[in-house]
């Protein structure tokens, strides 16, 4: 979402600098971000279809050959074994992907699946579960006012290293350290004293696992101090009756051994959110990916709530974006969302949001009934290998499928396997309005850039490959004329005239007459346009059909039966390591981070970001290192059910006792992979650790983090 000033000679990209002019980033530019020149100029990065050969490599082929192979191979697989038998993965890029993001729901619509999986499982579900329950909409989420809040109280989140997320804003490290300037407190809650608690005000350590826990009882207190104040919305409550009653066990002193952190001090947290003149909670990928990650969510929608801070200046507020996927015109609905129309075949595991969790993406291949296991795949930018439970497991379970189509630029972990590499165009090759994370700014902007390049090579946009796809794939399916155009016509819109319709239908449109917002207009404003700051909106954000706010959702309330049942009521022996012989193994929780110089898989082959120290390292306390009689950078096995890794320590004072961590998204020494500067680093897949059958009980989403690891010695 950062602003880009880039110029061009010859043809090439010269240099890429921050925007001072953009209202949203000011300037600010990560290292992704000036790096894009390289992403652009990558040698690995494809410029042609490929399709497998006999020999086990990749050849060229044309479009209208690969197209119509894809085609005709996903309609054979469908005539034989049924619609669901082709199955449909997308990456997170997805979301950066202004044609991605709006064709990919007619790539769902035309293979006519139920085996639908994405990202979204192992990253967002749990928010997602807690809007659609909450709020009537799985794409309505709060917003931080980060720029305006006194007191910031953050758990599972490190900004200052991932740009804000869910909390989109250029330059996170000023406007975090703006909280404290101005005499508020950001307090950050982490198992790792990250770069985020590094300018915190406060940071708590808490047991990874434990973060419900810390909430239920910050809820517990805030009800037993203030009782309930939701300021302006308090006629759109609903359910605030049960909850009282629901948290009655949860007080202070029964989350105070479970989680590391004293009573005393959850009081005196709870004391500062109900007396702050603007405070927000907020938890990111750190509290959605654990055992009780919706839960989570929940908790801290409802803090929010009880203490009066949402949709509250300084609070947790909504967006009011210019094209809204909330309150979308009608050709471009997303949906509000469901839960349970069907299962998985083999654990029997509800849909969410019209997909299944991808964590039983092998099995479903593997193990499923012939009747109904997967037989095809097709991914868009998107690499399961290394991002999803289990990685070895979807690594064999892809070698298996009769048929898999990748649309990626790389030949990657996933796309090494694939019998179709479809390239689309690089991120300077196409158009961009960021429809995804405009929903979730912590202020309201709009901006459109035009391509800088024309397709390099024979690439084509995603828009024109989904198109192209499904218009082949309907005359395999023996289609008439009237769908061809349809499919030629929807090639030929285009995202951005999409765009312009959304624009228009949207809240900044045609209700504001001749000032009202159009891609026209938009493409006038080169800096982007400031549309202002978050306002209280609730009211009109909330869909027609659940006009109301649901406190206390009957799934979330029964779930503090599990949380109260499944975390001890006094430390765990399991949290802590045991002092061990130097070749015995010692039990850890293991967590995960992140780097500015990454993002996720998808950066580790552009030199200037893969240069320096290795990134691929397990942080460890120097007192559980010396326990093991292991030394800084020095090689240790790391063991969970699933598999092992052979990983270098490294010694670090910002971790918990007894914890560990070890950054996801790398992993690149598999055979077959096309990535000259990423396999020169591999590092290791954390994915190769987790299990697929730890998942949050009630959204699904997969458990990456805080779960139990053995670790000794590599030597």
């Amino acid at each position: 979402m950062c602003g880009l000033a880039i110029e061009v000679e010859n043809g090439e990209v010269a240099s890429i600098r921050g925007d001072a002019a953009d209202p949203l980033s000011r300037g600010h530019i990560c290292p992704k971000g000036a790096a894009l020149g390289a992403l652009h100029d990558d040698p690995d990065r494809l410029r042609y279809p490929l399709r497998r050969t006999r020999g086990g490599d990749f050849a060229r082929v044309s479009w209208d050959e690969a197209l119509d192979e894809a085609a005709t191979r996903i309609h054979a697989i469908q005539e034989e074994h049924g619609r669901s038998a082709m199955a449909v993965y997308a990456g997170n890029p997805t979301v950066h992907n202004l044609g991605a993001l709006l064709y990919g729901p007619l790539l769902l619509r035309g293979l006519r699946t139920k085996n639908r999986f994405s990202a979204s499982s192992v990253d967002q579900w749990p928010t997602m579960f807690a809007s659609y329950f909450m709020y009537g909409h799985q794409l309505l989420w709060s917003v931080p006012d980060v720029d305006r809040t006194q007191t910031f109280l953050m758990l599972g989140a490190n900004p200052v290293a991932s740009g804000g997320s869910f909390m989109s804003g250029g330059d996170m490290t000023v406007r975090l350290r703006g909280i404290v300037a101005r005499g508020g407190r950001l307090i950050v809650v982490d198992p790792r004293r990250t770069e985020t608690a590094a300018i915190a005000s406060e940071h708590l350590f808490i047991r990874p696992g434990t973060d419900a826990l810390l909430l239920a009882a910050l809820l517990h207190e805030v009800l037993e101090r203030g009782g309930l104040r939701p300021g302006h919305i308090a006629s759109l409550l609903r359910g605030q009756e049960r909850l009282p009653g629901a948290l009655r066990s949860f007080t202070p002193e029964r989350a105070a051994g479970p989680t590391g952190i004293d009573a005393d001090v959850i009081r005196r947290l709870a004391g500062e959110l109900l007396s702050s003149e603007g405070a927000v909670v907020y938890g990111r990928l750190g509290t959605s990916t654990q055992r009780f990650g919706a839960t989570c969510q929940w908790l801290i929608n409802c803090l929010n709530i009880v203490t009066g801070n949402l949709d509250r200046v300084g609070g947790a507020m909504f967006t009011e974006p210019a094209f809204d996927l909330v309150h979308p015109p009608p050709s471009i609905d997303f949906g509000r969302g469901s839960f349970g129309r069907w299962r998985s075949s083999v654990r029997g595991l509800p849909e969410f949001g019209g997909e299944l969790p991808v964590a039983v993406l092998a099995e479903e291949i593997l193990d499923a009934n012939p009747n109904e296991a997967i037989r095809g795949l097709v991914t868009s930018a998107g690499n399961p290998v290394l991002s999803t439970p289990n990685g070895r497991r979807v690594d064999e379970a892809l070698r298996s499928l009769d048929f898999l189509l990748c649309i990626d630029p790389y030949v990657n972990e996933t796309t090494r396997h694939a019998d179709l590499i479809l390239p689309p165009a690089s991120p300077l090759e196409r158009s961009h309005y960021d429809v995804a994370f405009n929903l979730l700014a912590v202020r309201n902007v709009a901006k459109w850039s035009p391509a800088l390049f024309p397709p390099s090579g024979d690439t084509r946009p995603e828009h024109r490959i989904i198109a192209g796809l499904l218009r082949h794939l309907g005359r395999a399916r023996g289609e008439g004329a009237l769908d061809a155009a349809k499919w030629r016509a929807l090639e030929e819109l285009g995202p951005d005239r999409i765009l312009d319709l959304g624009l228009r239908l949207g809240p900044r449109g045609l209700r504001q007459g001749r000032k009202g917002l159009s891609l026209r207009r938009l493409s006038r404003e080169v800096h982007g346009m400031d549309l202002g700051p978050l306002e209280p909106c609730l009211a009109s954000r909330l869909p027609a059909e659940h006009a109301y706010v649901d406190l206390a959702p009957e799934i979330f309330v029964e779930d503090l039966a599990r949380l109260d049942d499944e975390l001890p009521a006094s430390s765990s022996s399991s949290s802590s390591p045991q002092t061990a012989r130097k070749t015995a193994p010692a039990t850890f929780r293991l967590i995960g981070r992140r780097h500015p110089r990454g993002n996720n898989s998808w950066m580790h082959n552009v030199p200037k970001l893969a240069a320096g120290k290795p990134l691929c390292t397990l942080l460890m306390h120097p007192a559980d290192a010396k326990d093991l009689g292991l030394a800084d950078r020095e090689e240790a096995e790391v063991v969970t059910r699933i598999g092992a890794v052979t990983v270098p320590i490294e010694l670090s004072e910002s971790m918990m006792r007894g914890v560990v961590s070890l950054p996801h998204g790398f992993g690149h020494g598999r055979s077959g992979v096309k990535l000259r500067v990423a396999t020169q680093r591999p590092g290791v897949s954390m994915n190769d650790l987790t299990d697929p059958a730890n998942l949050d009980a009630l959204s699904g989403n997969a458990v990456l983090t805080g779960f139990l690891v053995d670790i000794r010695p590599a030597r």
